[in-house]
């Protein structure tokens, strides 16, 4: 009995530390598990938000799929109804508002011949265009610099249709063949050798991009005269908004290919997206030049100048060419896939 008490005694002493880390433990370790599952949950926050950038990048730069695609041939697809719609709704006279042609008997005959020799004009750039394109695919010489991707070459073409753009609409108009009309001439050849490398998908597409695009511009003209006079002329704000992006997603695809999802969006708002803003350029223009035709003094010291009226439908026209021509060689390369 003495020596289990003695032992109890003895042993009870050397316990006591134990037992108190023990406590201690039991009351620490809530603390502890708090501090490593909030440890934990930062490592993972930090490793979901790791992955949420990785995968962002991997679908960008994913391989290009349908989407895209659909969504700008869905666009495209609406417009057309859009522009059938109104053809129907103005050509049959149900606007409650009178248009150009309910005005055209009215007009003065210098109007006329204003109107007349701004399409003359417009007419003639689209033959000189063509004819420089076929020349300049003859020309090893030429198709070499515009086929070019380096910097220096797409600087130099670009210097050559800006340059020749502001040298025309910066010289004033003369009757007859001056200065103005060689500048005019030169301006319609370096737009049609620039465009040349469009050839390459084949005389079918183009031939059917000619006649798309005589149906789209010929509709669309249709609408504009018969439209309100200035129903379309409100538009020139939302236009220039929609040529900066078009423009920037041009710029975008010279360094994104298509084949990612990024450079298939910028090639569809391109292309697809492209082909609507300068539709709607084209309503604008047109109203625009028959405003200008009507109001522009007789008597002004630098006389209506022709030539810079029709550039704008022409540049207009040119680029809708270009892009149902790409899209229809796109069509095609699919079908055949």
């Amino acid at each position: 009995m003495l020596i289990t008490t003695i032992c109890r005694v003895s042993v009870a002493p050397s316990l006591q530390p134990l037992r108190t880390r023990c406590l201690s433990m039991k009351q620490c370790s809530p603390k502890i598990q708090i501090v490593r599952c909030f440890t934990n949950d930062s490592r993972n926050t930090f490793s979901e938000r790791l992955a949420r950038r990785r995968s962002l990048k991997e679908k960008l730069l994913a391989p290009a799929g349908e989407t895209a695609f659909n969504i700008g041939k869905g666009a495209v697809a609406g417009g057309a109804a859009l522009g059938l719609g109104a053809l129907c709704f103005y050509g049959l006279g149900l606007s409650k508002q009178t248009g150009a042609i309910d005005h055209a008997t009215f007009w003065p005959e210098y109007v006329k011949q204003r109107i007349r020799d701004t399409y003359m004009y417009f007419g003639g750039s689209i033959v000189v265009t063509a004819a420089s394109a076929a020349a300049a695919l003859r020309s090893p010489r030429v198709m070499s610099l515009v086929t070019k991707n380096s910097f220096g070459a797409i600087a130099l073409s670009f210097a050559a249709l800006i340059g020749t753009n502001v040298i025309v609409q910066s010289i004033p108009y003369q009757k007859g063949f001056g200065v103005k009309q060689m500048a005019w001439l030169a301006h319609s050849a370096v737009l049609g050798a620039f465009i040349a490398p469009i050839c390459f998908v084949g005389g079918p597409v183009l031939i059917r991009a000619a006649w798309y695009t005589a149906g789209v511009v010929g509709g669309l003209s249709t609408v504009a005269v018969c439209a309100p006079s200035e129903k379309f002329l409100m538009m020139g704000g939302p236009l220039a908004i929609g040529l900066g992006v078009v423009f920037a997603s041009s710029l975008g695809t010279m360094f994104l290919p298509p084949s990612t999802a990024l450079g298939a969006g910028l090639y569809a708002i391109s292309m697809y997206g492209g082909l609507l803003l300068f539709s709607g350029f084209l309503l604008y223009d047109t109203q625009r030049i028959i405003k200008l035709a009507e109001v522009y003094p007789i008597n002004s010291a630098r006389p209506y100048d022709p030539v810079n009226a029709s550039i704008s439908i022409y540049l207009d026209t040119v680029n809708i060419f270009i892009r149902i021509a790409m899209i229809l060689a796109g069509s095609g390369s699919n079908r055949r896939k």
